[in-house]
């Protein structure tokens, strides 16, 4: 029998959170979406909201938004774990980074709760490309990226959200942990080659500095969100996270979905028309 307590998503809207709330939904699993604009209304920033979401949920999928590196995120998260424990939720699905002490800081206060919780800690996210800041870099032929040649096991959101899934229908007082990465490393060059490739126009990888990466995330996002995303990018993209990891594999008992796979099927979704980008 179904249980009829909902599993609560966290930043529904999301990259991962939206994908994880729709496959819930078409299993037929009640799912509380919660957003600061959505159905349930959830803000980091008031407290209220969090209690009002967890009443009643079974499980939550908990994505601090924009990232676990930002000032207050690591308190943030411990207290809503404590929150949760208190609303009775059983079990708690993390999304963390690789690679990140913040991150590693986040993990270490949700754990800290006593929940269950199941830590996700991923690679960099291929969807940036396609959903995220990257997409009109990519659509001008550029792929403008600091980090000069080292590698990074792109990871398919997808994989990430399958893994969150069966996470939230795991029925156990333990702890787990999965370090979630693509099936191989590649250099943001390959990358941009296998862009090309997937779009059938030339995309090129330019190497810029981190002051001109962060200058150029100030002028889209502002300088606290520079700030926090190149502190982000100097300390992963030093060849720390240039390894494979087994965590997808673990997890589904398939192997993680090759950035080349990501690309085409993106494509073919329109991710890089240049008519819908007018």
């Amino acid at each position: 029998m179904t249980d009829p307590r909902p599993t609560l998503v966290i930043g529904a809207t999301g990259k991962t959170g939206r994908r994880i709330a729709d496959s819930l939904q078409a299993d037929g699993l009640p799912v509380r979406r919660a957003s600061r604009g959505g159905g349930t209304p959830f803000d980091w920033e008031d407290h209220e909201t969090w209690k009002l979401a967890l009443d009643g949920a079974r499980a939550a999928y908990v994505s601090y938004f924009p990232d676990l590196a930002f000032p207050g995120a690591v308190e943030a998260v411990g207290a809503l774990a404590e929150t949760a424990r208190a609303a009775g939720v059983e079990r708690l699905v993390l999304l963390s980074g690789r690679g990140e002490h913040h991150a590693r800081m986040g993990e270490e206060a949700v754990l800290a709760a006593g929940v269950p919780t199941t830590r996700l800690r991923c690679a960099w996210f291929a969807q940036n490309f396609s959903e995220g800041y990257l997409r009109d870099p990519i659509l001008a032929g550029v792929l403008p990226m600091p980090g000069g040649d080292v590698a990074e096991p792109i990871l398919d959101v997808d994989d990430i959200a399958e893994v969150a899934i069966e996470a939230l229908r795991f029925d156990s007082d333990e702890n787990r942990f999965y370090e979630l990465t693509g099936p191989r490393l590649m250099t943001f060059s390959e990358m941009a080659d296998t862009l090309s490739a997937a779009t059938g126009r030339p995309v090129r990888h330019v190497p810029i500095s981190f002051e001109q990466f962060h200058e150029g995330l100030a002028q889209g996002a502002g300088a606290v969100v520079a700030d926090v995303f190149t502190a982000i990018a100097r300390e992963t993209l030093d060849g720390r996270n240039a390894q494979i990891s087994d965590g997808v594999e673990r997890a589904l008992c398939r192997p993680a979905r090759d950035f080349a796979l990501f690309a085409r099927d993106a494509a073919h979704a329109g991710a890089w028309d240049l008519a819908g980008a007018a």
